[in-house]
């Protein structure tokens, strides 16, 4: 992203200099087409990260998301340019030399993308790591590091298997130490760079000293939890030690961080509530013109600290949803839910009235999904640690709604928790704006929850 902002940027003055070469007139002031240029490379860099660009799929290669998502993205970047100019006139860039920049700039991100992946492919780029441990958790972390659309590369050296412990790994890739020689002497003559700790029982025959001695040496040592949510961008649960969430970093909820959150709070839902408005009272008419009122629908959820509130939403089921009294888990293709539901549930426009939530502080504009008390009593007795996602305010948009699609049963519960947990503990003004940048993506393709 650093990169292309420097191309885009660079493809302005670019364009620039190309459409006034041979001009008696020279280029604009250098002063006051640096804030142009700056314009132009945020709309593309915005729309680029809404169109997926920033969420690299190796697999895939190199052309197809190039053709298929680079010119949506700088069609979607010109209409917010076209916006900001008609707003702030002083920073418009002429169409004729738009054109010549657009076209720049594309070839500039095509070779960027090029060397990107190229480079990518390098052997001297993978890391090369050792996994101490043979058993199932060791082949998890062993799959997750093979995957072709990873981020980081890996060479694995091999598992060294430990006592007591069934080997599920392939014999030809277990490493043994042989009589009188350390875990640091192997790790170094093998080049290692991370060992993974990846030890379901650690209470007998743990090498705690020897993996001490490797991280003196310089040798990255992470345990299998740090390393799933590395890989995954989740916080695995189902074999997390309790003592990982005391003692780990993260989970800071300060002063300044809570201040800024609320301040990003009311800004977005400000911004978001006037341009949206037009949109909220059509939504109004066209759903009481399909199944009559109440056109809003308030229902319990579970907040910060386990509190209640009721949320509001635009309806977008029958009104005899839930004739029995009995609440259901909400489906995709849910036959409850009406035409106009359908569309406002797919784009999210039935979440726009939660902003008075927000305003009231009774929810975030970014944070996990505010569950009802009925669900919650039955999740927290199956899934572990479930009560930690209610340490900050519910979100109207979150990590596992853009990560992961519908939520039906209590896996899926564990699955979007997995991703609610990250966000608690990681949770920055920097993750909300990317939050936002994908929900931005999931309305466009209808795709998330």
């Amino acid at each position: 992203m650093f990169v292309e902002v420097l191309v885009l940027v660079g493809a302005a003055y670019a364009g620039a200099a190309v459409r006034f070469l041979g001009l008696g007139d020279g280029m604009p002031g250098i002063d006051h087409f640096f804030t142009s240029a700056i314009a132009f490379a945020a709309a593309i860099i915005f729309s680029m990260s809404a169109m997926g660009m920033y969420q690299l799929n190796f697999a895939e290669g190199l052309r197809n998301p190039f053709f298929n998502k680079l010119m949506p993205s700088f069609a979607i970047g010109f209409m917010i340019l076209t916006l900001l100019f008609y707003v702030a006139p002083e920073i418009q860039i002429g169409r004729g030399m738009l054109l010549v920049v657009f076209l720049i700039a594309a070839a500039g991100i095509l070779v960027a993308r090029t060397i990107f992946f190229k480079t990518s492919e390098l052997r001297f780029l993978e890391s090369r790591i050792l996994f101490l441990g043979s058993g199932a958790l060791a082949k998890e972390c062993s799959e997750l590091a093979r995957r072709d659309t990873n981020y980081h590369k890996y060479d694995i050296a091999g598992f060294i298997a430990m006592p007591q412990e069934e080997a599920l790994v392939p014999e030809d890739e277990l490493v043994k130490l042989r009589e009188g020689r350390s875990l640091a002497s192997l790790a170094t003559g093998k080049n290692i760079k991370e060992i993974v700790v990846s030890v379901e029982n650690r209470r007998s025959g743990f090498p705690i000293q020897e993996l001490l001695d490797c991280k003196l040496q310089g040798i990255k040592v992470t345990d299998a939890a740090t390393f799933f949510e590395r890989e995954t961008c989740q916080i695995r649960v189902d074999s997390l030690p309790p003592s990982w969430l005391v003692f780990g970093g993260g989970f800071d909820q300060g002063f300044i961080r809570t201040f800024m959150k609320r301040a990003f709070d009311l800004i977005c839902s400000g911004i978001i509530l006037t341009v949206t408005f037009p949109i909220m009272l059509l939504t109004v008419l066209l759903i009481y013109l399909e199944d009559r009122a109440p056109v809003f629908y308030q229902q319990e959820r579970v907040g910060k600290e386990g509190y209640t509130f009721r949320v509001l939403k635009f309806r977008s089921m029958r009104s005899d949803a839930e004739q029995g009294g009995q609440p259901q888990w909400a489906a995709q293709n849910d036959p409850r839910v009406t035409t106009v539901g359908n569309f406002i549930r797919k784009t999210r426009i039935d979440e726009l009235p939660q902003i008075l939530n927000v305003f009231k502080g009774e929810m975030s504009f970014v944070g996990p999904r505010p569950e009802r008390p009925y669900f919650v009593e039955q999740l927290i007795e199956v899934v572990p640690y479930y009560n930690v996602r209610h340490s900050i305010k519910p979100g109207i948009t979150g990590w596992a709604q853009v990560r992961y699609g519908y939520g039906s049963s209590a896996e899926d519960a564990l699955q979007k928790l997995q991703y609610d947990l990250y966000y608690v503990k990681n949770n920055s003004l920097f993750l909300d704006i990317l939050i936002l940048i994908d929900t931005l993506k999931v309305v466009l393709f209808r795709s998330g929850r």
